[in-house]
């Protein structure tokens, strides 16, 4: 097989891995779905916002600001977990596209020491191909006993196998603006989930972000090298955890700009089929990701799958 990827973004590195999505599973009994989406934090609809006037970085499509009229709905109180991920796969027998292609990518300081040369990504060299890491050996064979945890947000799954899980919830992947809007948590036009306070490396650490100097030198100050527990840190005015940072959420939507300047037409033709994520994860920084905010966003193929990529799922109210 061919790795003929791209630094598209400097978040989440394209697979371009080609291939079809494995059929979709049977949904999970009908009691199941009930419970599962019972689970589920009931989000209030009415009228929300989206994007900001106050944009970070433009060539991501980040404003202006708009309004939105949202449905109720729920959403998981968290990112899916390990555990139960690892529920839908024992029910169905999914297996996700990094488990297919036989590799994903992963940060380069994750990857076990004298572990064989790995390819990095061209522009984004932190991120290497390492054969054999999937959802449960998350930084390559041999590794899941020390790096995998059942109450921390499974990783290495792709937007296809994300949509795969929410349907068997009897759930979906939720649009941009439903993310936005239970991410603001009730507070209006705010950066983060919390309000305006920035993080930063040393007093303040609200979520689970990179603190030093990416992408050598990480002083976990939040006290999480990688991912920390679904359900770790304050939760928001909705009662959702880590709704930034942590990791990347796949939504439902593509990833389109609302711009007509020429070298944005260019960047989405070479993101053709690229689908939207939310959120931010433990490797951004204000100096080099600046992405953990609400309007922040950034889009990948469907099938690339990394160590800080996951999702939530919603459900109708």
């Amino acid at each position: 097989m061919t790795d003929n990827t791209a630094a598209k973004s400097c978040c989440a590195p394209a697979a371009g891995r080609g291939g079809e999505a494995a059929p979709a599973p049977q949904p999970a009994p009908e009691a199941l779905r009930d419970a599962l989406k019972a689970q589920a934090v009931a989000i209030p609809g009415g009228a929300s916002l989206i994007g900001t006037n106050r944009p970070e970085l433009p060539v991501d499509g980040e404003a202006p600001l708009r309004r939105s009229k949202i449905k109720p709905f729920r959403m998981g109180a968290t990112a899916v977990t390990n555990a139960q991920f690892a529920a839908f796969v024992e029910a169905t027998g999914h297996v996700t596209e990094a488990e297919r292609f036989g590799w994903s990518f992963v940060f380069w300081q994750q990857v076990p020491e004298g572990y064989p040369d790995t390819q990095g990504v061209s522009g984004a060299e932190w991120w290497r191909r390492v054969d054999g890491a999937d959802w449960r050996n998350i930084n390559g064979p041999g590794t899941g006993a020390a790096s995998w945890h059942a109450d921390h947000p499974v990783v290495h799954v792709s937007w296809n196998d994300a949509r795969a899980y929410a349907a068997w919830a009897g759930g979906r992947l939720p649009t941009e603006a439903e993310w936005e809007h239970a991410a603001r948590g009730g507070l209006g036009d705010v950066r983060f989930p919390w309000g305006e306070a920035e993080p930063d490396d040393t007093s303040h650490q609200p979520c689970n972000i990179w603190q030093g100097r990416f992408p050598h030198v990480n002083t976990a100050a939040d006290g999480f090298l990688t991912t920390a527990p679904a359900q770790s840190f304050a939760p928001n005015g909705y009662g959702l955890s880590n709704m930034v940072g942590n990791t990347w959420e796949w939504t439902a939507d593509a990833f389109t700009i609302r711009s007509l300047k020429k070298e944005v037409k260019a960047q989405l033709a070479a993101m053709k089929g690229y689908k939207l994520m939310k959120g931010g994860s433990f490797l951004c920084h204000a100096s080099y990701c600046y992405r953990y905010r609400i309007a922040a966003r950034t889009g990948s193929s469907p099938d690339s799958t990394t160590t800080h990529q996951g999702f939530r799922v919603v459900w109708p109210d």
